[in-house]
């Protein structure tokens, strides 16, 4: 994280609970407008950022029938 993220971060939680939800809003829906180049580029820099934390050991994986099964029990 950036640290001119980590400030707008830190500004954004001092907001009432309305003005960070309206806050939010705004912000998913401006990604809205992205290209699908654009929009193609941050998948493919969130699955490498993925990768290198798995190889670095910082995340655990399941595997995808562990992962359907707790979906399957949650929606029981």
């Amino acid at each position: 994280m950036t640290t001119q993220l980590m400030e707008c971060e830190a500004q954004a939680l001092k907001l009432s609970p309305a003005d960070r939800a309206t806050l939010a809003e705004r912000l998913i829906a401006s990604l809205d407008n992205l290209s699908e180049q654009q929009n193609e580029q941050l998948w493919i820099d969130e699955a490498d950022r993925r990768y290198r934390e798995h190889k670095k050991g910082n995340i655990t994986t399941r595997t995808a029938e562990a992962v359907l099964g707790a979906a399957r029990d949650a929606i029981k």
